[in-house]
């Protein structure tokens, strides 16, 4: 978009009907393929079920907090600097933190060896939640990625 036109004010998210929060609505919106919004809707609503007969307490207090463990602080960008790349550590902003966390969970989801996509969704879930799962091990890879270029952090543009 052009720089003359102005800034473009983000989107509200329609808080959905069960939790009412905004981030649930953005989490499912990612889950959704094809416009399929009801499945995607019973596959999160299932996973959060499971999750409250396995653990027998607040299904949206555990989300909550392991979308809070997947989210990274820190990330590295590629910068060229006289021929040279360097991976470059930035603070990410909270946005992207929200949207990074929830892409690492649904995909993790999606990889897992289990029957349906609401038990591989609680089964993710329940890892982060707990602080291990690929989605944690995906935020301490880049976190370590970051740690060890730190030496370039002067090249932050």
């Amino acid at each position: 978009m052009s720089r003359r036109r102005g800034k473009l004010e983000p989107r509200q998210m329609t808080p959905d009907s069960k939790f009412n929060d905004p981030v649930v609505t953005k989490f499912i919106n990612c889950l959704m393929y094809d416009g399929k919004k009801s499945v995607a809707e019973r596959i999160f609503y299932d996973a959060l079920g499971t999750i409250e007969s396995k653990l027998s307490t607040d299904p949206y207090q555990v989300f909550t907090e392991a979308l809070s463990n997947v989210k990274p602080e820190v990330e590295v960008k590629s910068r060229r600097v006289g021929g040279v790349t360097y991976q470059v550590p930035i603070e990410v902003r909270p946005e992207r933190r929200l949207a990074l966390g929830i892409k690492w969970i649904i995909r993790y989801a999606r990889a897992r060896n289990e029957k349906s996509m609401s038990m591989k969704l609680a089964s993710e879930i329940l890892d982060a939640h707990k602080g291990t799962g690929s989605s944690i091990k995906k935020k301490e890879d880049i976190r370590k990625m970051a740690e060890a270029n730190k030496a370039f952090s002067h090249y932050r543009w």
